[in-house]
């Protein structure tokens, strides 16, 4: 029977999707006001598979899961592109993940041939393929999330699907009155969108926070509370530049505070930064591969630096084209208050390519871009175009140093500056 099994498998195309899973709500989030109340929850690779019958993850693609109930008496309509301008259609989707005979033989190469003796079953395949096909244009048509009117007391739900992320997404739910639509363009006030933010740890990478317990890092008994005076001379007073292990080298310049409670900080930075694997083999191995290719590793470990005697707490990135071309930050907690939120410095550049070096175990190392205050400046523009920038200004941190007579990193970089710290405040919840 087993063999029959496996042969009926072989010859034919399953397609069996748990349509009735619903382990992701296990870790659901859940937001209300008195206009609307909506609950979302990111499926991991493993649950997409699960729930899908096909391996989104690997054609770039998750699937968010949204419920949302009207509270209001007006319609309220979902707007997709707040979740991810480049989300994909239910049947888009699908169609990414449908069943191809040709792919599936093409990925054999030369090795193809051995399934001549197949080809008297090729037509079974073919058919029970597109039926197969037709079935998961089904799946997912249904499993969508539809647009339309929300009517007063209603409930919508089903599934967004949008564009991969580990580690954290930020998922920002925004819901318009349908009549407000009309009405906002003779009254742009006179409607203002139901807006939810969240940010979901999603299961899929080690990042290097998962495992940092901030609460040790700084006990409560340590905090130190600051007024404006008070924090600019704390912050001026620390240390002007990371270090090696030992504290007996300076490395690259803490150019850069953040005033904020971590979850906040991570909802800020999340929705274009990426957060950063902890250093194992197998991250280590995809950092060389990557590094090989030249292709795109969005959650490489960063080598560690020091401050206050110890790594980096957090470490986030942007990648571009490529590994070798990404803007970093390294963040440390302080035990600085102010306003009520914690006090973070830290430390940003920009990687322009890799260099030959002495210094690293490897060999090799990034080469940063010297001009390091475009990094940190690039991090304030950032924030302020995405909302979340309470107060932003600059205090004394390494120094003036021309690039004419730069100073250097621990690995021989050059960098020039004028020497200031960015201080950036932020907002709790995006404004605009």
């Amino acid at each position: 029977m087993a063999i029959l099994t496996r042969l009926w498998w072989l010859i034919t195309t399953p397609y069996e999707p748990a349509e009735s899973f619903t382990g992701f709500l296990e870790r659901a989030m859940s937001q209300e006001s008195d206009r609307a109340a909506v609950t979302v929850a990111v499926l991991s690779a493993g649950e997409s598979r699960r729930r899908f019958g096909g391996d989104l993850a690997k054609h770039g693609i998750q699937p968010v899961f949204v419920r949302v109930v009207n509270r209001s008496a007006e319609s309220l309509r979902l707007q997709m592109v707040s979740i991810d301008p480049r989300y994909f259609t239910p049947l888009e989707a699908a169609a990414a993940n449908h069943f191809s005979i040709t792919r599936r033989l093409s990925a054999f190469g030369a090795m193809a041939w051995l399934f001549v003796p197949l080809l008297a079953v090729l037509p079974l395949k073919i058919v029970t393929a597109w039926l197969a096909n037709g079935r998961m244009d089904d799946v997912f048509a249904a499993s969508g999330f539809r647009l339309g009117p929300i009517l007063p007391g209603h409930r919508a739900e089903g599934f967004v699907f949008t564009t991969l992320d580990l580690g954290t997404k930020v998922v920002h739910v925004r819901l318009a009155e349908v009549g407000g639509i009309l009405r906002s363009l003779a009254h742009p006030q006179s409607a203002v969108p139901a807006d939810f933010v969240f940010t979901v740890p999603v299961p899929g990478i080690a990042a290097d926070y998962l495992d940092q317990d901030f609460s040790a890092l700084r006990g409560s008994a340590a905090a130190e509370p600051c007024d404006v005076q008070q924090l600019v001379a704390r912050l001026e007073a620390l240390p002007p530049a990371t270090t090696n292990a030992m504290g007996s080298r300076p490395g690259d310049p803490v150019n850069l505070v953040v005033i904020a409670p971590f979850e906040p900080l991570l909802a800020a930075f999340a929705a274009r930064w990426d957060a950063c694997e902890t250093v194992s083999l197998s991250t280590c191995w995809k950092t060389v591969r990557a590094f090989l290719l030249g292709s795109h590793y969005r959650y490489s470990p960063v080598s560690p630096l020091h401050l206050f005697g110890r790594v980096q707490d957090l470490a986030l990135q942007r990648v571009r084209h490529s590994i070798n071309e990404r803007l970093h930050l390294r963040l440390w907690l302080t035990p600085l208050l102010f306003e009520g939120s914690p006090v973070w410095v830290g430390q940003v550049s920009r990687d322009i390519g890799v260099r030959f070096t002495t210094r690293a175990w490897n060999l090799t190392t990034h080469r940063i871009d010297p001009n390091v205050d475009e990094s940190r400046d690039y991090v304030i523009e950032d924030l302020l175009q995405a909302g979340r920038v309470q107060a932003a200004g600059y205090i004394d941190g390494v120094g003036p140093c021309p690039a004419s007579a730069p100073k250097h990193n621990l690995t021989g970089d050059p960098y020039h500056t004028d020497g200031k710290r960015a201080v950036i405040q932020v907002t709790p919840r995006r404004s605009g």
